[in-house]
């Protein structure tokens, strides 16, 4: 008997002009879905996609972005968080003013969004789908302020799944490093060296929308996603 599943819908994306977040775009496209772009920039976006220019760290901002996204298009049938920033350096040397940037961006923009958002999923029992790192499994040198935000969005979205349970589908994906443009403002101790394992953002976006299609009354919590030699897990 084959497995019912939920179509995808109107899927609402932050960081969705670039990375993952373009590539979780595309396969919603791809999928029959009807995704919507925040990001600070959205010149990338492909032609015909509803775009918004946001700063998710602008929380009035973001949250007038976010109703107003619904009420455009009836409704939201799922948030996918995936805008993210890092800065890597040794805490004595990076600014109080990055540290705190990457954590608003990661952690309180990623709050933000599904705060706004909930109105919307709960009338379609919709679903979140939140972006943490598998250094939100194993903290690394010289990687405070990220690894503080994703372990912070790992335990959000338990949260979460714990509060809207029957209500609203959660999904914290946990993904290894991936090949995007991530990396490139990067000095090059930073930097994946030429033998780096990394996942093609695509991967990731596939397990994104299987995990939106799940039938309803069925929720998958957790996706970790990464090479078979990846270390940081488990």
């Amino acid at each position: 008997m084959p497995v019912p599943t939920t179509p995808i819908g109107r899927v609402l994306v932050t960081g969705g002009a670039s990375g993952l977040g373009a590539a979780v775009v595309q396969a919603v496209a791809e999928a029959g879905g009807t995704p919507i772009v925040l990001d600070l920039r959205v010149d990338a976006v492909p032609e015909g996609t509803d775009a918004v220019a946001v700063d998710v760290t602008d929380t009035e901002a973001t949250e007038r972005a976010v109703r107003d996204a619904a009420e455009r298009h009836g409704g939201l049938d799922a948030v996918v968080t995936a805008a993210g920033i890092d800065k890597p350096a040794p805490i004595g040397g990076i600014s109080s003013g990055d540290w705190e940037r990457i954590v608003a961006v990661n952690l309180l923009g990623t709050a933000a969004v599904v705060r706004a958002a909930l109105p919307a999923l709960e009338a379609t029992h919709g679903r979140v789908v939140t972006i943490s790192s598998s250094l939100a499994l194993r903290g690394v040198g010289d990687g405070t302020a990220y690894s503080a935000s994703k372990f912070g969005v790992r335990g959000f979205s338990q949260a979460l799944a714990a509060e809207t349970g029957g209500s609203v589908g959660v999904t914290n994906v946990i993904p290894a490093g991936m090949r995007t443009n991530f990396f490139a403002d990067r000095t090059e101790q930073y930097k994946p060296g030429p033998d780096a394992q990394l996942i093609e953002p695509e991967y990731v976006a596939n397990a994104i929308l299987f995990a939106l299609a799940q039938p309803a009354g069925c929720e998958i919590r957790e996706l970790s996603i990464m090479p078979a030699t990846e270390q940081s897990w488990p």
